[in-house]
């Protein structure tokens, strides 16, 4: 039975509203997306939006409004994308009010005071890459460098979107996320601010919100399929991350070593976060100031302002996590937090969410229970679990600690860590929807070893040195030839 066949009136009135008031998206001559199916909701009384936070009221001279839901497969960013128009109709058929979305939020569309017809079909412009709303190409290019940093360097760090409207997607891991990362940065664009792509949204593209609702499940685990088997293992891209920053260059944990692991291609940013006497989250590895200053004051007995009058060497100062993620995310550069003490997770994850950046920060520790806290705050960010052992059971411990991926620091446990670290090892974290990110490591040879075992993150002081590793290369015969003789075979469980 067709759709028209079992339509009501009722539906069919609805149906016909929706292919009226269909509006004309305008997008980027650069852009290599365009939205797949449209879903519509007409309102003739205020009630809640099926698929995005907020009433619609129906207030006179309005009779309808028409809610569309536009999909896109893709966003730059991540996997799938949804956004919203609104259309608001009189009894004469006129447009009174024409809204949509932006960033998670909405706003009226109207520019100089009039809304942008076509054909008496409401005309809206999509944000190159992000498809945020606009009834005017002027609202991007007042921010035109962030939209050319999500075009570009920030192409794919969102893995697959996760919208709390439809619950955590079945279909997203940090596996996934990195299938997701390496075919959206083959996508990565410079945007031209020139619209010259011209959607008409059409009858055969629109389905009713519910009937949509129903569709996206199949349509993210096809994408996912057909990721996973055109994608090769050797083609996944790999995380650069910088070891409290660029470390090997600039002063560890500062606004400098951020810089420059940014202009070195990192992908995240390693920092340790602890609190001041004051209760406010800082960027330091040690719980003292004698190492990297020679004086002997302790973090958790100064304040913030007290800690930053000691330089730390090239201008530097100790900075707050507040400093580091807002230069982070001017960067377009992601954050991997290490949590050294009770009452960092809260604080950071607030931090981190007030900011907007939770699916560009992956929050790590040596202790579960840290990282158990920030799922409190933030049920569905990632978390990494740290240990020293050889022999630990990298499961059992990710299951304690409800941790994402597993992080092996074994940098001390041998001159080359590496040959404890084996392909079955790696298969059998990413077989339960985990994902692996190593110790920092310095050496090239040794990068492309623990690239070959397919781990999906590496940090390092230089992480120029993982960039160059990005593309691939061969092991080295000795190295082959060592494992061939399969005498750092780790056994157990």
């Amino acid at each position: 039975m067709t759709l028209q066949q079992a339509s009501s009136p009722h539906v069919e009135e609805q149906r016909t509203l929706a292919v009226r008031y269909a509006p004309v998206i305008f997008m980027d001559e650069a852009e290599p997306f365009q939205p797949e199916i449209v879903g519509y909701t007409v309102f003739s009384r205020n009630g809640p939006s099926l698929s995005f936070p907020r009433e619609i009221h129906v207030d006179p001279p309005t009779q309808y409004v028409i809610e569309y839901a536009v999909w896109w497969d893709w966003d730059i960013g991540h996997l799938y994308e949804l956004e919203h128009i609104w259309v608001y109709v009189d009894k004469q058929g006129r447009i009174t009010k024409l809204e949509a979305s932006w960033h998670g939020r909405y706003h009226e569309m109207r520019h100089d005071g009039v809304i942008p017809l076509e054909g008496g079909r409401p005309v809206v412009y999509a944000e190159p890459g992000k498809h945020a709303m606009a009834p005017t190409p002027e609202w991007f290019t007042q921010r035109a460098s962030e939209v050319i940093l999500a075009c570009t360097r920030l192409a794919g760090s969102g893995g697959v979107w996760e919208n709390v409207l439809y619950g955590k997607p079945t279909v997203k891991s940090p596996r996934v996320d990195r299938l997701v990362r390496t075919y959206l940065r083959r996508k990565a664009f410079m945007p031209t601010f020139r619209f010259t792509r011209k959607l008409a949204i059409s009858e055969d593209v629109l389905v009713p919100w519910r009937k949509l609702e129903r569709i996206i499940p199949a349509r993210l685990r096809a994408w996912v399929q057909h990721l996973s088997r055109s994608i090769s293992e050797e083609e996944l891209t790999l995380l650069a991350i910088a070891h409290r920053g660029a470390s090997a260059v600039a002063p560890e944990n500062t606004l400098l070593a951020i810089r420059m692991a940014a202009n070195m291609g990192a992908d995240m940013v390693e920092m340790d976060v602890r609190l001041t006497a004051d209760g406010v989250p800082v960027v330091i590895h040690d719980a003292n100031l004698r190492r990297l200053a020679g004086r002997g004051i302790n973090i958790v007995d100064v304040t913030v302002d007290e800690l930053q009058e000691v330089e730390l060497g090239q201008g530097q100062r100790v900075p707050t996590l507040n400093e580091a993620l807002h230069l982070c995310r001017e960067l377009g550069i992601g954050a991997y937090l290490e949590l050294k003490e009770a009452g960092t997770p809260i604080a950071s994850a607030l931090l981190v969410r007030q900011m907007g950046m939770t699916y560009h920060t992956i929050f790590s520790s040596f202790y579960p229970d840290l990282l158990q806290e920030v799922k409190q705050v933030l049920p569905h960010a990632y978390t990494s679990i740290l240990f020293h052992e050889i022999d630990v059971d990298p499961l059992r411990l990710a299951e304690q600690s409800n941790a994402n991926y597993v992080h092996p620091a074994w940098e001390k446990a041998a001159p080359r860590p590496d040959f404890f670290l084996t392909r079955s090892w790696v298969e059998r974290v990413h077989a339960q929807d985990l994902g692996v990110i190593t110790w920092h490591e310095e050496r090239p040879a040794v990068v492309r070893v623990l690239r070959h075992m397919g781990v999906d993150g590496i940090c390092s002081d230089r992480p120029d040195v993982i960039t160059l590793a990005k593309s691939g290369l061969p092991l080295p015969n000795e190295v082959r030839t060592f494992w061939q003789r399969n005498r750092y075979t780790i056994t157990g469980p």
